[in-house]
């Protein structure tokens, strides 16, 4: 017995295979319940006590070095690269891509992040209005242009509900509710009765911030404005303040920063001023925190809003609005890396 044991190992020992279908039969030559060590074993009962010792060892030497054999051919076999047969069994079965968030998204988040960082709190509110909070609590006329039907789409017979014009709806709902200090930003999807274009589209999203609290001044908001844009934009990023004019902030103003793609200096984008408009803003006017039952002569407040089409139209140089609503696969997959 000893001599066949020494025979197989000898035969062990020259093994060599091709692919796995040959390192199976082997493996079931050698190793299976019917395979010739394992009848070896059976045959081990019959050897003399005496030699029990010796050909024990002998049988379990065969065992182990078939076993470490088949595992060598094993891992040479899925070490071996070839273009033309080598499957990679890790692989799934169809060659899915990870997704992505979308563009609006991402900047989204961006934009939370930087007013997270100043202490402000995500506010949401319905999409579906009442006049009230969207017009008549922020200051507007009851012959304000905005209150038409070419601006604003109204879904009931008296023209009571509408889909919000703007998230500053949100910043009512708050200040309805709550006393100051008040330090939100109102993130959402708003509506508005226009032509669909490559610059201009029938929804879309904005930012709204809102900060209430004793001595607000418009210098708070202009560094908050400083600190948003360099956060976002780079450090370099410079803005500019102009006068303007919304029903719900006095004094209001629109504000620019520096082209980020020329540096200022002036380019196609910014129209070849150095400056690009990304928001409205101002001191929270005193009718607005009556109408919400704030004191005005004790609190006061600044508001800001921006489109996110804007924002990310800056950072990523989209120059046509309706991809951001098509879904078009090719355009999206450009924001794998952004995430």
């Amino acid at each position: 017995m000893i001599e066949k044991i020494n025979a197989l190992i000898a035969e062990v020992d020259g093994l060599t295979a091709s692919g796995s279908e040959e390192i199976e039969a082997l493996r079931i030559k050698f190793l299976s319940k019917k395979g010739v060590i394992n009848a070896l074993m059976n045959d081990f009962r019959s050897v003399p006590a005496e030699e029990k010792h010796i050909v024990g060892q002998r049988l379990n030497a065969l065992k182990n070095k078939a076993q470490e054999k088949i595992n060598t051919l094993k891992e040479a076999t899925l070490n071996k690269v070839d273009n033309e047969e080598f499957i990679d069994l890790t692989r799934t079965s169809y060659p899915y891509r990870v997704g992505t968030r979308h563009p609006i998204s991402i900047i989204k988040r961006e934009i939370c992040d930087i007013f997270a960082r100043l202490g402000y709190s995500i506010a949401e509110g319905p999409e579906i209005e009442d006049d009230w909070h969207v017009f008549t609590s922020l200051n507007f006329a009851d012959d304000h242009p905005a209150r038409d039907m070419q601006d604003t789409f109204f879904i009931s017979h008296g023209e009571d509900m509408l889909l919000r014009t703007h998230t500053s709806s949100v910043q009512t709902r708050i200040m309805e509710n709550n006393q100051p200090p008040i330090r939100i930003i109102c993130p959402g999807r708003v509506y508005r009765n226009e032509a669909i274009s490559y610059r201009a589209h029938c929804f879309f999203h904005q930012v709204e911030a809102l900060y209430v609290d004793k001595d607000v001044s418009f210098a708070d908001l202009q560094q908050t404005l400083l600190l948003f844009s360099r956060e976002m934009f780079g450090q370099d990023t410079k803005i500019r303040l102009r006068p303007s004019f919304f029903p719900f902030t006095e004094p209001s103003a629109e504000m620019d920063i520096s082209c980020n793609l020329c540096g200022g200096k002036g380019c196609p984008f910014c129209k070849h001023t150095g400056w690009v408009e990304i928001l409205g803003c101002g001191m929270v006017d005193p009718n607005v925190l009556e109408n919400c039952n704030i004191d005005s002569k004790v609190y006061s407040g600044f508001a800001l809003g921006m489109g996110i089409e804007r924002i990310t139209n800056l950072k990523y140089q989209v120059k046509d609005l309706r991809l951001f609503s098509e879904n078009d696969i090719r355009f999206l997959r450009q924001f794998e890396t952004a995430l």
